[in-house]
């Protein structure tokens, strides 16, 4: 891997990790530090999918939402379910899955996946120039 697509998943990680807080706080009050992680995660592997424009965009958000789905539920089920940490519970929402996932969340993170792939593509595109 270069050293130039090291830095822009270092960057993509630090911007995933930041704004997923915020949404966080302004969506719930609150945020946990596991949100900060996996919201890093989630932009690096936004990032690795929006490379790839063969793909149309409408399926690269749709990539996008179950890549987050996923990581959504495998971070739940460590720390909600086997930790106990009780970060989020989406026990009340229709058709969730363990409480850890749900269809509402899942539309929401392809509509998410919109901004974040301009991010992602104004990240590429600011180191590469350097």
């Amino acid at each position: 891997m270069s050293r130039i697509r090291i830095k822009e998943y270092f960057m993509c990680f630090a911007l995933g990790a930041v704004i997923y807080g915020l949404i966080e706080v302004v969506a719930r009050g609150y945020t946990h530090w596991t949100m900060a992680l996996t919201g890093g995660a989630v932009m690096v592997l936004l990032s690795m999918i929006n490379r790839s424009r063969d793909i149309n965009f409408a399926v690269r958000c749709l990539l996008g939402a179950a890549v987050i789905t996923c990581l959504e539920f495998g971070v739940g089920m460590i720390v909600n379910v086997a930790l106990g940490w009780g970060v989020w519970d989406y026990s009340d929402k229709l058709f969730n899955i363990c409480g850890q996932i749900c269809p509402q969340f899942t539309l929401g993170w392809f509509f998410l996946s919109i901004p974040a792939f301009a991010l992602c593509r104004l990240v590429e595109r600011k180191i590469s120039l350097r």
